[in-house]
């Protein structure tokens, strides 16, 4: 090897524990703060090791793990195995998949997709690209896949013009973590904070956007060169802004002579847009990215937290206001400093968290407690499976991914989506369960022929099994990710050898309560 290679390797090598130890160190102090504000009250032990197994693979890989998977985990006694296993499934090709499904939900509130948007996520976190850079290019209207996030906005459908007061509401909302819906026609009447000309300045960024016809997700910009006038609808009190964000200056609109706009003018011949000298997309993606806009750092960290403790800190994810204060002010504080610090890195971030005993704590009570309310975070939260976790859960719990010719995940989405999805622009943020789901479980053609017996998936193997003990106990781990205890392991028992005489649709059955049980539908 080259001597520079091997200097190289080394001093990876000696970086490596020192990444590791910051992170122990931070998830350390995130657990020190949750801890001092439950002041004394009883927490939940922690997760044994199938609940947080079922629990981190379903949050960085998307799926459940395999019985396989899960039996290695279980055996394997080495103190740091939890820690080994976020590293895996971080460095995983799962771990891209997943975030790019996660945040084309968060981004996009099922509005639509493109296939340039979603290679544009799937890179980016391959690439572990940093969070204020991807935020750059979904605002700055830069031709990218990540420009998706505004051209999908700026789309009309017959007579009906854009809707640029949802398009400002949808910035607002997603990267500053601040509703300003109602602010648009006078000061917010509930929330103090929001006033009129912080919408109406967040406003004057976007609009003189429009869509570029194609196929491939692209804007055009025309020139600013005049303030937003406003009048509130009570009062009557008009205003002027030019483009600002909330809390922050406004941006002066320089002038320029007629026909000095851009820096290179358009080309009407081969269709090429020009380059402004003053763009409000571009400024509007600086000023939102900034290191010290406090707004954004906060908003993402606060939607991390939500994503693997299942409630932000500060909650809804975009009423951050002083009415509203985070449950734990000073984990959000630390997790935003320490965020921008590690340069926008989401998959670090996500790394601490899942560290931490916050994450690690099991969904169980403390004894002695009837109800704990969610933003104490005393034990771990119950969150909702997004249709495509769900679909990957199925897939993976049946065998039905093993099956040559089974089902693909593709081609089961759309299915899943209209059973579970919510609808655009619903935040996907709570547990609601749903008749429609219930019905889609217990009836749906394709969920019901995955436990069927094929080739290489789960019924057929528990098939061939003889002693009924072992077939309950690989219908659990296959399912739940876990042994059944002894009552369950009684009950299945007692079930399978009431129908010997129907043994196959009793092993159907058996598996198919235990994949439309709760305990299934949800991360615990």
């Amino acid at each position: 090897m080259h001597p520079r290679f091997t200097i190289l390797a080394v001093a990876v090598l000696l970086i490596l524990p020192i990444w590791a130890r910051a992170d122990e160190q931070l998830a350390k102090r995130i657990d020190a703060r949750v801890q001092a504000k439950a002041k004394g009250k009883a927490i939940s032990p922690r997760a044994d090791d199938a609940e947080f197994l079922r629990r981190v693979y379903l949050d960085f890989a998307g799926r459940i793990p395999s019985a396989t998977e899960t039996r290695g985990f279980l055996a394997d006694k080495t103190s740091d195995k939890r820690a080994r296993l976020i590293d895996r499934l971080l460095a995983s090709p799962e771990y891209a998949v997943r975030m790019r499904e996660l945040f084309n939900v968060m981004l996009m509130e099922r509005l639509g997709e493109h296939p340039d948007w979603l290679n544009f996520l799937q890179t980016s976190f391959e690439k572990n690209t940093p969070w204020d850079q991807m935020a750059r290019e979904m605002l700055g209207g830069s031709p990218s896949g990540g420009v998706f996030f505004l051209s999908k906005r700026l789309e009309n459908y017959g007579q009906n013009p854009v809707d640029y007061p949802a398009l400002t509401r949808d910035v607002g909302r997603l990267f500053l973590g601040k509703d300003l819906r109602c602010a648009q026609c006078h000061d917010h009447l509930t929330v103090k904070d929001y006033h009129q000309s912080d919408f109406q300045g967040l406003y004057a960024f976007v609009r003189n956007v429009a869509l570029k016809p194609g196929k491939t997700p692209a804007v055009l910009e025309k020139p600013t060169t005049m303030k937003v006038e406003f009048a509130s609808v009570f009062t009557g009190e008009k205003g002027l802004t030019g483009p600002r964000l909330p809390g922050r200056k406004e941006i002066d609109i320089p002038t320029f002579k007629k026909g000095e706009e851009f820096s290179q003018k358009p080309n009407p011949k081969t269709k090429t847009p020009g380059v402004l000298k003053f763009s409000t997309l571009k400024t509007l993606a600086q000023q939102v990215a900034a290191a010290d806009n406090d707004a954004f750092n906060r908003n993402i960290v606060n939607r991390l937290w939500f994503v693997v403790m299942g409630r932000g800190l500060v909650h809804p994810l975009d009423l951050q206001h002083s009415a509203n204060p985070p449950s734990h002010p000073e984990v959000l504080d630390l997790l935003a400093k320490e965020f921008v610090a590690r340069k926008y890195d989401i998959k670090a971030m996500l790394r601490t968290l899942a560290l931490t005993e916050t994450y690690q704590r099991s969904s169980k009570l403390p004894t002695g407690e009837k109800q704990i309310a969610a933003s104490e975070f005393r034990t771990a939260l119950e969150k909702r499976l997004e249709p495509e976790q769900l679909l990957r859960a199925m897939l993976e719990a049946t065998g039905e991914k093993n099956v040559k010719g089974g089902t693909p995940f593709a081609t089961a989405r759309p299915i899943f989506l209209k059973a579970f999805a919510y609808g655009p622009r619903e935040p996907e943020e709570e547990f609601a369960p749903t008749l429609k789901g219930a019905l889609f479980v217990l009836n749906d053609q394709s969920v019901l022929s995955w436990l069927t017996v094929k080739p290489g998936n789960l019924l057929e193997r528990v098939g061939k099994m003889t002693d009924d003990r072992k077939v309950v106990d690989e219908l659990y781990l296959s399912i739940l990710s876990r042994s059944p205890n002894a009552e369950e392991t009684e009950q299945a028992t007692r079930f399978l050898t009431e129908r010997k005489a129907r043994r196959a649709p009793a092993l159907r059955n058996l598996a198919w309560a235990l994949l439309a049980s709760t305990e299934f539908c949800v991360n615990h």
